[in-house]
């Protein structure tokens, strides 16, 4: 099992139980997965790869994954930002995919 796999397995196990399930689409969720495996690496954390980090792990709290505008986004839409999480609906089709926006503040980008 490589690093990618692993990773999945144990999130897995950690979220579904909390209503979180992984994207189907496994191309997109090993993908996004590699992404946090690479952050781990750079930042020594896993923040979300589908936004810009800064490097400072204060800074960046809000966006750890799971990041904190997740479950507004799959309340909301189904889906989080980046659509590695989705609601079980979601999943089956019984909710469109749709654009999720950003709901992280402008304020807090690091430029």
């Amino acid at each position: 099992m490589n690093e990618v796999e692993k990773l999945y397995e144990t999130l897995k196990k950690i979220q579904e139980p909390k209503g979180y399930f992984f994207n189907k689409d496994w191309e997109r969720v090993s993908e996004l997965l590699a992404g946090l495996l690479t952050n781990k690496e750079r930042y020594g954390y896993m923040v979300c790869p589908c936004r810009l980090a800064s490097g400072d792990r204060q800074a960046d709290q809000d966006i750890i994954c799971p990041c904190v505008y997740r479950a507004p986004d799959v309340e909301e839409f189904g889906s989080c930002y980046c659509n590695l999480y989705v609601s079980n609906e979601w999943n089956e089709g019984k909710i469109p995919p749709v654009y999720v926006p950003e709901r992280r503040p402008a304020s807090k980008l690091p430029f």
